[in-house]
């Protein structure tokens, strides 16, 4: 298993499979983030994310839809996307932090949960869920 370092990122998949990409941590960034490299594209989310959506999800204790969606568009109520960026997570807000590019985390964030064994998740064509292991 990769060790989610720029040197070796971790290679995911989105839910559905039809799009692969990378993720690792920064460490040395203020704050720690996951770096997302999506073909050209490089987001980053707070580090904090991994361990606070895991936690979020514990305490749900059912399925949650991923419910992704760019940073523009509105997150279903209730789905991992708007949960990531809901005043009522633990940091207060967005755990993107490029501005223009913050949304998505209910696509990029379930897979790695998957891969770290902190959760499972659907991989049908759309409208995937998860749910902590």
């Amino acid at each position: 298993m990769a060790t989610g370092t720029k040197a070796d990122p971790w290679v995911l998949n989105t839910a559905p499979g039809n799009s692969e990409y990378t993720m690792y941590r920064d460490e040395e960034a203020e704050p720690a983030v996951l770096v997302c490299q999506v073909g050209s594209t490089k987001l980053t989310y707070d580090l904090r994310a991994i361990d606070d959506l895991h936690q979020w999800l514990s305490a749900r204790g059912e399925w949650v839809p991923l419910g992704a969606a760019d940073e523009k568009k509105a997150a279903a109520d209730g789905s991992v996307e708007a949960w990531g960026r809901s005043p009522e997570n633990p940091i207060g807000g967005w755990y993107g932090q490029r501005k223009g590019y913050r949304g998505r985390f209910g696509m990029y964030l379930p897979p790695l949960l998957e891969e770290l064994g902190l959760a499972e998740l659907t991989h049908e064509a759309r409208n995937n869920s998860m749910r902590a292991v």
